[in-house]
C-alpha cells in the first residue's frame, strides 16, 4: 500500500474483492439442489438455549479473553466465577473483552496472563470450590423476545449469508416503497444488538459488501456519484441469467440518492460505516478485516470527499437539506449539528483505524487539524445556555474586525419567543445550525447526542446537555422517547421552511415527531456521562408502549401520544434501538465501542493561522473550556 495513489488503491481492492452472485437454478435442478442440501443445510441464527435467561449478561460469553480460552482449555472446565460490581470501567472490562484489554488499556492490563505458579496450583483450586454460584441473570422480558423475533425476520440473505436487516417488515402494509432496503444509518442499531449479542457474521457481511457498492469512480456527471460516496441504501434483486429464464442470480442494486424523495446523496452513511466499522472491530479483535486493502482505501476515500477544499471558510461540513436522518426539507441546509457530530467521529474513528504508511500520512494530519478546528468552533459557536443567550441579546452588529465579538453578524431579533422562556437556568445545548447571520436555535436531539458520545462537547457541555433534557423531560420525552427536534415549526413557519410538507405537519415526523429509534443514543450518551437512572427513565417508559403500538416509526403530537399518521409498523431500527438501549444498560461496559473520550492532544494544535492582529486562538480558547 506504501506510496499508492487513492485510485491504485481502489484497483487493488477491485481485484482482490468480486461482487458475490449465487446462480439460482430453476424447476427440476432446483429441487434436486434443494434435496441435496437439505441434509446439510444450516439455520442462518441458531437460536441460543433459550431458558427465558438471554445470552447477555454480567459477563458475555462470547467475550471471553483468549488468555481464559486457553487456560480453560488446558485445564478443563471452571467453576464459573461472578463478576464483581466496579466503579472503575477498566475492571469492569478486565479479563472480559479481549480487545478491549489489547487495545483500550495497554498500559493497565497484561497482553498474556503469566503462568500460575505450581505451589498456588491448590490454593487456586480451593478458592475456586470455595466460591458461592453466580446470581442469575436478569430474565429477559417478552417485549425483548418479541423484539428479537422481529428483527430476525427483518434479516435478509444475500448469496446466501446474512447481509442487513429491511427498515421495516410490515405484513400488513402493501406499499412498499423503499422500506424493504437495507439502510445503512438504519441498520446501524440492528448491527450493534447482534454485535452485542454475539453474532458478528451479519455485521461483517455488511460491512464488506456495503463497501463494494461505494463509489470509486470520479465522475462529472451531475446525476451520478461522487468518489467515495456510500450508498443510502441497497437491495437484493434477482434478474435473470438469459432470455430464456432457466437462471437466475442475485444482484446488489445501491441507491445513492437518486431514487429518493428529494433526490438527495446521503452524507452520513460514509460516516456511519466508518462508525461501525471501529465498533465491529473492537469487540470482536478482526484487524486482519481492518488491514485489508479494500477497508483501508474505503476509509480514505471517504474521509477524501469529506475533506475536501471547497469555498467554505468554516471546518464544519457544508451539506445540503435533507442529507441525513432529516431526509426531506427541514431547514436543516448549511452546517447542521447532526451532521458535524457524525463527522467529527468517523474522524476520531478513522485516526485510530487508518494504518500508517507514506499514503496516509497526509490525510492522518489533516484528520487532526480538522479535529483541532471542528471541536473549537462547535463548542464555542454553537453551545447555548442563559449565559450566551444573553450575550447574543446584547450583540452589536455590522463589526468589521479580527477582534469582532459577533463573529457571524448574529443579529438579536432572531432569539425566538419560546427560547426565552425554555432555556433553564442551569444546562444548555448545542444549536442546530450555524450560517452568517442565521441561528437555528431549535434542539435536534441525534446531534446534541452523538456530540457527548464522541466528545465533540467538554464533560462540562455534556452534563448540561442532559441537565437540559432532564428539566425539560416533558417536552423532549413525555409519552415516548425521544423528540427529534423541538419546538415544531408550524403556521407560515411550517408552509416556507418545509413547503407545506403534508408529512412533516408540526408535531409530526421530521418536524417535532417523537422517534423510539433514538433510545438507544441517548442511553449511550447517558452511560458515558454516569446517568443510567435517566436511560432507565426513557426506557421503562418506551416499554410501557411499543409492543402494543406494533413498533411503530415515529410518534405524533407535542407529549407523543399517538402514533405517527403515515408510520410505518414494526420498524426495524425501532425494535433494534429498544434492544439496544437494553443491553447497553445491561452491560455498561460496552459503551466504550461506540465513545470517545476527552482528547486533550488536539486542543495543543491551533486550528487558525495567527497573525500580530489576532489575540485569541482555538487552542487557548479550547483549553479554557475544560474545567
Amino acid at each position: 500500500m506504501s506510496g499508492q495513489t487513492p485510485m491504485g488503491l481502489a484497483a487493488a481492492a477491485a481485484a482482490a474483492v468480486r461482487p458475490c452472485r449465487r446462480r439460482l437454478l430453476s424447476s427440476a435442478s432446483a429441487a434436486s439442489a434443494s434435496k441435496t442440501a437439505a441434509g446439510t443445510a444450516t439455520r442462518l441464527f441458531p437460536r441460543l438455549p433459550h431458558p427465558h435467561h438471554p445470552p447477555y449478561g454480567r459477563r458475555l460469553p462470547f467475550l471471553v479473553s483468549a488468555a481464559s480460552q486457553s487456560q480453560a482449555s488446558q485445564t478443563g472446565p471452571a467453576t464459573p466465577v461472578p463478576v464483581p460490581v466496579a466503579s472503575d470501567p477498566r475492571a469492569a472490562v478486565s479479563g472480559n473483552l479481549p480487545f478491549f484489554d489489547r487495545v483500550l488499556f495497554p498500559d493497565s492490563f497484561p497482553l498474556d496472563t503469566p503462568p500460575a505458579k505450581e505451589e498456588d496450583d491448590a490454593a487456586a483450586v480451593q478458592a475456586d470450590e470455595a466460591v458461592e454460584p453466580p446470581a442469575p441473570l436478569r430474565e429477559e422480558t417478552e417485549t425483548e423476545r418479541e423484539a428479537w423475533r422481529l428483527l430476525r425476520r427483518a434479516v435478509v440473505s444475500y448469496c446466501g449469508e446474512p447481509v442487513g436487516t429491511v427498515a421495516a417488515e410490515d405484513p400488513e402494509c402493501t406499499e412498499t416503497l423503499n422500506y424493504d432496503q437495507v439502510f445503512i444509518r438504519d441498520f446501524v442499531p440492528s448491527a450493534l444488538a447482534f454485535l452485542m449479542r454475539g453474532e458478528t457474521e451479519i455485521v461483517r457481511n455488511f460491512l464488506l459488501h456495503t463497501l463494494q457498492l461505494q463509489s470509486w469512480e470520479k465522475t462529472v456527471d451531475c446525476y451520478s456519484p461522487g468518489q467515495g460516496l456510500m450508498p443510502a441504501s441497497f437491495k437484493i434483486r434477482t434478474v435473470p441469467l438469459d432470455e430464456n429464464n432457466e437462471g437466475f442470480e442475485e444482484v446488489l442494486d445501491p441507491d445513492f440518492g437518486e431514487a429518493a424523495i428529494g433526490r438527495v446523496a446521503p452524507v452520513d452513511s460514509g460516516l456511519w460505516w466508518i462508525i461501525l466499522l471501529r465498533a465491529y472491530c473492537k469487540i470482536t479483535g478482526d484487524n486482519a478485516l481492518l488491514e485489508r486493502v479494500d477497508v483501508q482505501t474505503g476509509i480514505q476515500l471517504i474521509l477524501s470527499l469529506c475533506l475536501a477544499d471547497g469555498f467554505d471558510m468554516f471546518p464544519t461540513l457544508l451539506v445540503t437539506d435533507g442529507s441525513c436522518m432529516i431526509d426531506r426539507r427541514m431547514g436543516i441546509h448549511g452546517h447542521p449539528l447532526e451532521i458535524q457530530a457524525l463527522f467529527y467521529s468517523a474522524l476520531r474513528c478513522s485516526r485510530e483505524m487508518l494504518v500508517m504508511n507514506n499514503g496516509s500520512k497526509n490525510l492522518i494530519r489533516a484528520i487532526n487539524n480538522r479535529l483541532s478546528a471542528l471541536s473549537f468552533h462547535i463548542r464555542e459557536y454553537y453551545w447555548v445556555d442563559m449565559k450566551k443567550i444573553n450575550e447574543i441579546y446584547r450583540y452589536k452588529t455590522e463589526e468589521y474586525s479580527h477582534d469582532a465579538t459577533n463573529k457571524f453578524n448574529i443579529y438579536p431579533e432572531q432569539i425566538p419567543s419560546w427560547l426565552v422562556d425554555w432555556i433553564p437556568e442551569k444546562g444548555g445545548y448545542l444549536i442546530g445550525n450555524l450560517q452568517p447571520a442565521h441561528m437555528d436555535f431549535r434542539f435536534f436531539s441525534l446531534g446534541n447526542l452523538w456530540a457527548i458520545a464522541s466528545s465533540l462537547t467538554t464533560p462540562k457541555q455534556a452534563e448540561g446537555i442532559l441537565s437540559l433534557i432532564d428539566e425539560k423531560w416533558d417536552d423532549l420525552v413525555a409519552n415516548m422517547p425521544l423528540k427529534i427536534c423541538y419546538p415544531a415549526m408550524e403556521d407560515d413557519e411550517w408552509r416556507i421552511i418545509t413547503g407545506s410538507d403534508p408529512k412533516n405537519t408540526p408535531w409530526s415526523y421530521h418536524n417535532g415527531g417523537s422517534w423510539p429509534t433514538l433510545l438507544w443514543q441517548f442511553t449511550l450518551a447517558c452511560i458515558k456521562m454516569g446517568r443510567p437512572e435517566l436511560a432507565r427513565r426513557a426506557i421503562a417508559v418506551a416499554e410501557e408502549r411499543l409492543s402494543d403500538d406494533k413498533w411503530p416509526e415515529y410518534y405524533d403530537t407535542r407529549s407523543g401520544r399517538f402514533i405517527g399518521k403515515q408510520s410505518r409498523s414494526y420498524q426495524t431500527w425501532t425494535i433494534a434501538g429498544f434492544l439496544t438501549s437494553k443491553m447497553l444498560l445491561e452491560n455498561p461496559e460496552l459503551a466504550s465501542i461506540l465513545t470517545c473520550d476527552e482528547d486533550l492532544e488536539l486542543l495543543e494544535g491551533c486550528a487558525c493561522c495567527l497573525s500580530t492582529k489576532r489575540t485569541r486562538c482555538s487552542r487557548r480558547a479550547a483549553k479554557s473550556h475544560i474545567g
